[in-house]
């Protein structure tokens, strides 16, 4: 494998030569992890001819080093706390709640501007494969993971192009697939495996959910 991967879109697309087995069915689902998981996400699912929506997770910032994730949380409050990095920065339990509040309004928003006021995708019985593109601590994938399977599906998949390995063999413990295309050492961030990792807006997952609903919408699947 050529690394690093020259952008998100192409990094789907080896992505998807791994999961060649769930494709063409209508009980897979895809869910990327917005912003920067959704262009993953969107070559998988075109690849595979599968459905493609989205799961919101928002890290959880230190208030004082917000870059310094003490967590994240999903859709309906499902949350996931780095007790260390809490003890450490001094965040008490009503700091931690008013940041989840605000974040959770903030996944409300983000969602109802991806969907545009369709509801969110019924998982029960279904295969769900998670995707972002890479895992640094795999805090926002933990919760993403915890949250889906709050939703009964039958399999959880977990897809990344790029992971820290410790993140990878963690999460491998919790979900029935967990496929990192490649786990360099040292990590130290997703960004440097990549030639090309412009920040994804808004607009363009937009754009790319509706291009994927579009294009489901002409498959005939079982």
């Amino acid at each position: 494998m050529a690394l690093p991967f020259p952008n998100r879109m192409e990094a789907g697309e080896m992505l998807a030569e791994t999961l060649r087995a769930y494709a063409d069915r209508g009980d897979v689902i895809v869910l990327a992890l917005p912003r920067g998981g959704v262009p993953v996400g969107f070559a998988i699912a075109e690849r595979l001819h599968v459905d493609l929506d989205v799961v919101v997770v928002r890290k959880l910032g230190v208030p004082s080093h917000e870059e310094l994730a003490m967590g994240a949380v999903a859709s309906g409050g499902m949350r996931v706390l780095n007790r260390d990095i809490v003890a450490l920065a001094g965040v008490d339990e009503e700091t931690i709640d008013r940041v989840v509040r605000a974040e959770t309004e903030e996944i409300a928003r983000r969602e109802a501007r991806y969907r545009r006021g369709a509801p969110p995708p019924d998982l029960n019985g279904r295969t769900v494969i998670l995707v972002d593109d890479g895992l640094a601590t795999g805090s926002t994938m933990s919760v993403a993971v915890q949250a889906v399977r709050r939703e009964d599906p039958q399999r959880i998949v977990v897809a990344v192009p790029v992971a820290a390995r410790e993140s990878c063999e963690e999460l491998a413990g919790y979900v029935d697939e967990m496929i990192c295309l490649y786990t360099p050492e040292p990590f130290r961030a997703v960004s440097l495996w990549y030639q090309a990792f412009e920040q994804t807006s808004d607009e363009e997952v937009i754009e790319l959910l509706s291009r994927a609903s579009r294009h489901a919408a002409t498959l005939d699947r079982p």
